[in-house]
């Protein structure tokens, strides 16, 4: 009974690939929504939610997002940048993320209510990535509130850290703890060089951070792994 179903499944990712490509191809070969970039992932995305809670396929739903990031970034990117290829926009970070943050809200509201509980992990985890990037690009693009940045992301840091605690997910907690492990290298090594003028002192101190931080977050994730296990 559950080779028609994966039959069906692979029928269905296969089917929504091709309507992506057929309206990518359209819109490059023949111009079809004009300068309206937004539109060519606008319906797809319409399409492609539908079909993943229609048919109840988390494949088809991560498509889905996919093209909503797709098509939030294209919103609001002036077609000037869109044109000139230049992504170096504060507002494409911010928009990023708002986007994590209602994809968030979208998992947690999936386990609220009860409403495609087995669609909450495929809202989280892609909230979760957009969210820790978005804190990583606006770390490494502002100079002068970076460490607001650092201080977003160590806060975020902690909720996730909370939520693989709750879930006992330690898959939250690996990416956590690599998100966190490439701002706080950033900071320190800014730090460094910024009082050491990079110098023999500051390479030799940074050199000296990474041996014993790699070594204390294996073995960091190696206890946590532990601990979720006899929660």
């Amino acid at each position: 009974m559950e080779a028609p179903n994966s039959f069906f499944d692979y029928i269905l990712l296969l089917g929504c690939l091709c309507l992506i490509i057929l309206i990518g191809y359209l819109q490059f070969q023949y111009n079809l929504f004009g300068n309206r970039y937004g539109l060519a992932a606008f319906i797809p995305m319409v399409i492609l939610f539908f079909a993943a809670y229609y048919y109840d396929h988390r494949g088809v739903l991560a498509m889905a997002i996919t093209n909503l990031a797709s098509w939030a970034g294209i919103a609001v990117t002036p077609m000037r940048l869109l044109k000139d290829n230049d992504f170096n926009n504060v507002t494409i970070i911010y928009t990023a993320l708002l986007l994590g943050l209602v994809l968030l809200l979208a998992g947690y509201a999936a386990t609220k209510k009860n409403i495609k509980l087995h669609f909450a992990f495929t809202y989280s985890n892609f909230g979760a990535h957009l969210l820790f990037i978005s804190c990583l690009a606006g770390l490494f693009h502002f100079d002068t509130i970076y460490l607001l940045w650092f201080l977003l992301l160590l806060a975020l840091g902690y909720f996730f850290y909370i939520k693989a605690l709750r879930e006992k997910s330690f898959y939250y907690l690996l990416i956590m703890s690599l998100y966190e492990y490439t701002g706080a290298g950033y900071v320190l090594i800014r730090l460094v060089f910024k009082n050491f003028q990079m110098d023999n002192g500051g390479v030799y101190i940074t050199l000296l951070y990474f041996i014993f931080s790699a070594i204390g977050i294996v073995l960091f994730l190696i206890s946590m792994n532990k601990k979720i296990k006899t929660i």
